[in-house]
């Protein structure tokens, strides 16, 4: 497949994830508080999740990685900081799936760090990953 197509594709999976992941903190924040609308609403976030994010946060790695091996970026270490970043929001993800987790089986557990600190963290990560791809430093 033409590099072109797979940097669209690779592009259009991290928007995806990070929306994902975005909307899942937000939307934790503000979850109703009465037992039954929280249970439903905590069951349609990691619906969300499972079915959207969570595979889109696979495709972006897949093709990233696909892509760091056609362009030989594996030694660049603007693609090391990259990369450690991007696995620092996997494990970020994998954090608010976890909560998302025990809040479905304790649904009066209010939002943990994951979620309160996730969307300022996600959009830092973000912004720094950015400058990294497009200014390509330390080459």
């Amino acid at each position: 497949m033409d590099y072109l197509w797979l940097k669209a594709l690779h592009v259009a999976a991290i928007v995806t994830w990070i929306g994902g992941m975005l909307a899942l903190s937000l939307t934790a924040r503000a979850l109703p508080t009465d037992g039954e609308s929280r249970k439903h609403a905590i069951a349609t976030l990691r619906k969300w999740d499972q079915r959207i994010t969570s595979p889109a946060m696979g495709l972006a790695w897949i093709l990233g990685l696909t892509l760091a091996f056609m362009g030989s970026w594996y030694s660049a270490i603007w693609f090391m900081i990259k990369f450690t970043l991007v696995f620092i929001l996997s494990a970020l993800h994998g954090m608010q799936g976890g909560a998302l987790r025990r809040m479905e089986n304790n649904p009066a557990m209010a939002a943990p760090v994951a979620h309160r600190h996730g969307p300022a963290m996600t959009i830092g990560i973000v912004l720094i990953i950015a400058i990294l791809v497009i200014v390509k430093p330390f080459q």
